[in-house]
């Protein structure tokens, strides 16, 4: 029984040493120096603000895809014990001492770096050969943008790890049987799904396995495409969500509800709220959609002109605006028609959906009221006021139906922060709505509120919820002017559940506008493919080194030429398939169409997509595109030497052709050094002959 403690244990264990060799190179071309600068190098300004909002449990907003890619560098901060206390107001600034610009730096450059070895097993995973990944892990290795992008603070890098790890991670389950950073990730993810649909074709139409076998195979495709995904995702915005509970500058894009659930801001101003609004309630009216800018319904004393300045007449009634900040002006009144107090009832009256209501502004004590006029901007609506008496023949219109929009009864009780509602005006059903135009300077450049016919549909600028909300005492007015400056005492609590801060988020991700203006480095996705643009990175304050990101221009253009190669020897292949002449082995035809589709493939749906977007793009966009063309670079070179050089001359004439090529590609690389690390002065002339279109020239002349 104890027989085995007689033999010594030994354990075998094969090692790759190329793996480990790629590996090695892999670390030192990305942490050599990895301090250096020792200043925000461009965007650097934009994720530093994120990494300090989760060192201070700060909530903020970003819509260029899920919080993993931010959560991965905060952890290098966390690591590195940064307090999040920097300003990040611009390019250049030196660190201070506080700011741990290695561990903030470490995980991108170690994304960056591992990249490499995995580009070669996922070559080697398509079943081509040994020198064939690693022509395409040295590539990886001395792209120059790719390593420019991976030494510093950014999420490309990360990006690229990610994308190719759910390349590997597919191949090996797929050769065994026989997780997003930014939303351009999902593009990938769904190409593998395509690739894995395609493969549970083939299997379910598989004769020689029994229905269990398949069910297996369906299953586990399901479990780790769908159910995994979807968990991790989930588990990443619950994660972000826990850590980030404190108030913060993105607040005013979230819903009240939200903003209620955050520690600070709207939490502190609302606590103690009461839920149920009642008749005589004071509150505030947020608007919903929240577009153009978050604002409150709003009045103030001052009246619309008599005539507009396109001579169309007006109520000349006090103005009613949306006004983007918080104010005193924005407390209105829930009064009871029936009554003539402006107090909570003891004990109060709940106000339910499809009750009438009169606002009345709390400082001037007016109603709302709408009527037969048109609206100072948008004509085809009506006039929204509050109502004066001048003792003409225009009577008070200013009974409002209240409608619950997200009710779950009609006997709703209209809830504080948590109710959407919209307000139907009796005597004419129009609709209270934010129009979203700016009021010239006599409605001091306040945003428009109108009645909107119910007839011409549905929008979100016709919802309003409850703010701040407190039960009105006071019937004087100047009693009541003071009451509206105290804080409530009923405490009431409302947490928002995870999914609902989760929808949320995802709504508003969705339909987020990112700012879309041109900037100095803009570039246009024709201009990626040709190398035709580059990006100042990084200037030395008092010498001439500095850091652009320029794409090693051999690399570029031939991964594009490889592209078209394979295009055209794809559908050649097809046509001659169609007449029944198989040019390929069956083998190397499916090994050559399953590296077309994840190659070319993942080219593809990381490249064409940016043609429909309405951004501001860089040249960085293109990097997860670009690698992959750096995969199927060499599978093409082996498919040319393996399948259409015909006789042993013509390879080894290849073969020199490939290694002349590639020693262009270390050349241009070595060359582009001093613009990829920085840390060397160069003269005008010499950052002249640095420019790709020069550099080509200098390597023509040399070769």
């Amino acid at each position: 029984m104890w027989g085995f403690l007689k033999r010594p244990i030994v354990v075998t264990a094969d090692i790759n040493l190329s793996l480990v060799a790629l590996t090695g190179m892999g670390l030192l071309s990305r942490l050599w120096r990895l301090t250096y600068p020792p200043a925000v190098v461009f965007d650097e300004v934009y994720y530093g603000q994120y990494i300090s909002f989760y060192m201070k449990r700060i909530f903020f907003l970003d819509d260029s895809g899920p919080p993993f890619g931010h959560m991965v560098l905060a952890l290098g901060g966390y690591l590195g014990g940064f307090d999040g206390h920097f300003l990040w107001n611009r390019i250049g600034a030196e660190y201070s001492s506080n700011v741990p610009v290695w561990s903030l730096r470490l995980l991108p450059a170690l994304a960056g770096a591992l990249s490499v070895p995995m580009a070669y097993q996922i070559v080697l995973e398509l079943h081509f050969s040994h020198c064939a990944a690693m022509g395409a892990a040295l590539l990886m290795l001395i792209e120059n943008a790719l390593i420019t992008q991976s030494r510093l603070m950014l999420l490309e890098s990360v990006l690229i790890f990610f994308n190719l790890l759910a390349v590997l991670s597919y191949l090996k389950f797929f050769n065994c049987q026989k997780h997003s950073i930014k939303y351009m990730g999902m593009f990938t993810y769904v190409l593998m799904l395509a690739v894995a649909a395609v493969h549970a074709w083939h299997l379910i139409g598989d004769q020689t396995l029994s229905n269990v076998c398949v069910f297996c195979h369906l299953l586990a495709r399901a479990v780790a495409l769908l159910v995994i995904p979807v968990v991790l995702y989930l588990l990443f915005f619950y994660v972000h969500l826990i850590l980030l509970f404190r108030s913060g500058p993105h607040d005013q894009i979230m819903s009240s509800a939200f903003q209620a659930s955050l520690e600070g801001g709207l939490a502190r101003i609302t606590q103690g709220q009461p839920l149920e609004v009642a008749f005589g309630s004071q509150v505030t009216l947020r608007n919903v959609f929240g577009k153009p800018v978050p604002c409150w319904l709003h009045s103030h004393q001052d009246t619309y002109p008599m005539i507009y300045e396109n001579g169309r007449g007006s109520s000349h009634q006090q103005q009613v605006t949306c006004y983007p900040f918080k104010d005193v002006n924005n407390w209105w009144i829930v009064k009871n028609p029936g009554r003539h107090q402006l107090v909570v009832s003891s004990p109060p009256r709940p106000v339910r959906h499809g009750d009438m209501v009169q606002l009345v502004h709390g400082m001037t004590t007016r109603s709302l009221n709408t009527h037969d006029v048109a609206a100072p901007l948008s004509p085809h609506s009506q006039e929204v006021s509050c109502y004066i008496d001048y003792n003409i023949s225009m009577p008070a219109q200013n009974l409002w139906r209240l409608e619950i929009v997200n009710r779950g009864s009609d006997t709703d009780v209209w809830k504080t922060i948590l109710s959407e509602v919209r307000f139907v005006h009796v005597n004419t059903s129009a609709v209270l709505k934010l129009s979203g135009a700016h009021l010239p300077d006599w409605g001091y450049r306040q945003l428009e509120i109108v009645g909107e016919k119910l007839s011409r549909g549905y929008h979100e600028s016709m919802v309003w919820n409850v703010e701040e909300h407190r039960y009105g005492a006071s019937q004087e007015q100047r009693e009541r002017e003071r009451e509206l400056h105290s804080p409530a005492q009923v405490d009431v609590s409302r947490n928002l559940s995870f999914m609902a801060r989760f929808l949320e988020l995802q709504w508003k991700m969705l339909v987020l506008r990112s700012d879309d203006s041109e900037h100095k480095y803009s570039s246009s996705p024709l201009e990626w493919v040709t190398l035709d643009t580059n990006i100042a990175y990084w200037l030395h304050p008092r010498t001439s080194a500095q850091i652009h990101l320029l794409g090693n221009i051999v690399i570029w253009i031939s991964g594009s030429l490889a592209l078209a190669i394979y295009a055209l020897l794809s559908l050649w292949y097809l046509l001659r398939r169609r007449r029944n002449v198989h040019d390929l082995p069956q083998d190397a035809w499916l090994r050559w169409v399953l590296a077309g589709a994840l190659c070319a493939g993942g080219w593809a749906v990381n490249y064409l997509p940016f043609f429909l977007m309405e951004k501001t793009l860089f040249l960085y966009h293109y990097l997860p595109a670009l690698t992959f063309q750096i995969l199927l670079l060499p599978v093409v070179l082996q498919h040319i030497s393996d399948h259409l050089c015909r006789s042993q001359l013509q390879r080894s004439v290849f073969s020199a052709l490939v290694v002349a090529w590639y020693s262009s590609a270390c050349h241009v690389s070595h060359t582009l050094r001093p613009l990829t690390y920085g840390d060397k002065s160069l003269s005008p002339h010499e950052l002249k002959a640095l420019r790709w279109k020069d550099s080509w020239d200098i390597l023509i002349r040399k070769h």
